[in-house]
């Protein structure tokens, strides 16, 4: 067992002390086993039990500081009665030191009263390379000797871990080959294997979790295969840049926990290996995604463009246009609305934004002859790659061609019944919708009253449709008014206004020989409260026989709701008969 605690403090304010936060944690050590080898990241480490007479021999009491330290790295300090440790031999060089030169070499080397431990760089200048079962390995072999007056006692001590030869990339999956056994560990080909684990970070993985992951560990009879997809959770991708290319890596650390028994010697082996893996720089190159619509105005055109894809680790400092550099804030205080975006998992990102064609960073150029205008936009984007601050560009050229847009014109008259509006559009396809009166022109209304033709269409329309407005009414006639309006149909912007005002004959009273007469009330614009079935003629009592929002129609005898006649004679000179003629007034 072991414990370790830990106090922290965390800064506040400067008003009163910091609190102190305090953690414990108590863990136990599993047991030994008779060798134990690691492979970490930057070093190979392996320990192993000493002989029986080194371990039971009784400890002699010593002083000083350095029996108090408790120091595991000791190196040669004698740990039973008598014996102390002399000389490391290497192998297969063969190369003797004793060990204050071993340890100025590099390596740790020590030992308590039941185990030797030795520790070694990767590359340290007495490992070598060996071909076991077709994978790179890299060993640590050495014997080291104790002494005891007559006695000379050697322990054996052997290090294998794997190289990053030992890896197999293909762009979707990285292969990892562990060989089975590993033959300087053996000292016979009859094992058993107890247990295989795999782990990321140092921390083993149960079989959920490797399926959740798309981890895979194959065991068969030469080798232990670990495969991972790239991009898996338990990784992370870097950015880098080569000649000012873009690459990522994808790095991720698995673990493989083994332990095995020799068959004759009954000894066992836990063996562990924290193993890093990088991928090989993989090309990502940029891409300026031009989104910019081109069915619109050059008045109201603006670049749409997206620089990608990168990892999280870059950001946008600046962007270099022909005449000025600027900082994303000051793109964004000039209109460019410079953004980032994430992916939906949250690893990757894009910067988008925005830039108006009327902005003078942007070239125009009108070729007339051609009827179009070529604008374009040459930038350079400033990047850097963190925490490293690697600086980094990439240049871009957009463009984009419109038609020189001559501006649409709406044109109309009248007829005894009805509006004749024509809207030319001229070189251009309709790049607007129309409003007519408070109703877009849909396809609806347009199968009724519209007639196309090649660069044009006409609305014909009847003077007292529901779209037009009565301005006045006139005893024979009423004056009626046609508004029309070509919208943009991105932000509801005016693009051309256009109004008609016709007078139409219409007759509002009507005598019939019966006896009675109609009487048509007409709503105008200017008098927009009122409601035309609240009408009465002079009689309160005579409503009308019909009313909607724009009309009110009468229908009486002549002789009621307060009707008058006026009876006038009229002498002709040619014949002398007297004519009566009755005209029908009606006050409403």
């Amino acid at each position: 067992m072991f414990s370790l605690v830990m106090q922290f403090r965390l800064p506040g304010n400067h008003m009163t002390e910091d609190p102190v936060y305090r953690v414990g944690k108590t863990c136990s050590y599993t047991p030994w086993t008779s060798r134990e080898i690691l492979c970490d990241r930057n070093y190979m480490e392996v320990s192993v039990r000493t002989l029986p007479d080194i371990q039971t021999i009784p400890k002699q009491p010593t002083g000083g500081p350095k029996a108090r330290s408790g120091n595991f790295w000791r190196g040669a300090e004698a740990v039973a009665s008598g014996y102390k440790m002399t000389a490391v031999v290497f192998s297969p060089s063969k190369n003797v030191m004793n060990v204050d030169e071993v340890q100025r070499k590099g390596y740790a080397i020590a030992n308590t009263p039941t185990r030797l431990v030795l520790r070694s760089p990767h590359n340290a200048e007495e490992t070598y390379l060996q071909n076991v079962a077709g994978v790179p390995m890299r060993v640590l072999s050495t014997s080291t000797f104790f002494e005891q007056k007559w006695l000379v006692t050697r322990v054996d001590a052997t290090a294998v871990c794997p190289t990053p030869e030992a890896v197999a990339f293909t762009p979707e999956v990285i292969t990892w080959y562990m060989p089975k056994h590993i033959d300087p560990l053996f000292s016979s080909d009859a094992f058993t294997m107890l247990e295989v684990y795999m782990g990321i970070d140092a921390k083993r993985l149960d079989t959920e979790e490797m399926a959740a992951r798309n981890y895979s560990v194959l065991v068969t009879e030469a080798h232990i295969i670990v495969e991972i997809p790239v991009g898996a959770v338990g990784g992370y991708f870097k950015s880098h840049i080569q000649d000012d290319q873009y690459f990522v890596t994808y790095t991720i650390e698995p673990m493989l926990e083994l332990l095995w028994i020799e068959d004759v010697s009954h000894e066992n082996t836990s063996y562990k290996v924290l193993f890093p893996i990088t991928t090989p720089p993989m090309a990502r190159p940029l891409q300026v995604r031009n989104y910019t619509p081109l069915d619109t105005v050059p008045e109201q055109a603006v670049f749409v463009l997206e620089l990608g894809t990168f990892n999280l680790d870059v950001e946008l400092l600046n962007i270099t246009f022909p005449t000025m550099v600027l900082t994303v804030a000051e793109c964004n205080a000039r209109g460019f609305n410079v953004q980032e975006q994430r992916s939906p998992d949250n690893t990757l990102k894009t910067f988008r934004m925005e830039v108006p064609f009327s902005d003078p960073v942007v070239f125009k150029e009108r070729r007339a002859e051609q009827g179009v205008t070529t604008f374009t936009l040459q930038l350079i984007y400033g990047l850097v790659i963190f925490p490293e601050y690697a600086p980094f560009s990439h240049s871009a050229v957009v463009d984009a061609v419109l038609l020189d847009i001559v501006p649409p014109s709406v044109t109309g008259n009248c007829d005894q019944e009805n509006f004749h509006i024509t809207v030319d559009y001229r070189n251009q396809e309709p790049f607007f919708v129309v409003l007519v009166g408070k109703r877009l022109l849909n396809h609806e209304f347009a199968q009724q009253y519209l007639t196309e033709g090649d660069t044009d269409f006409t609305i014909t329309l009847p003077f007292s449709s529901p779209d037009a407005v009565f301005e006045s009414v006139h005893s024979s006639s009423v004056r009626s008014r046609l508004d029309v309006a070509l919208l943009n149909p991105y932000n509801n912007m005016t693009i051309k206004y256009f109004s008609l005002a016709c007078s139409f004959l219409k007759t509002l009273t009507e005598c019939f020989s019966n006896g009675t007469m109609t009487a048509l009330a007409v709503k105008v614009e200017s008098a927009p409260g009122l409601n035309p079935g609240q009408l009465t003629l002079s009689d309160p009592a005579c409503g009308p026989t019909y009313s909607d929002d724009r009309f009110a129609y009468f229908h009486f005898t002549v002789n009621s709701c307060g009707t008058t006649r006026k009876v006038k004679y009229y002498y002709p000179e040619v014949m002398g008969t007297v004519y009566l003629w009755t005209v029908c007034f009606c006050r409403l």
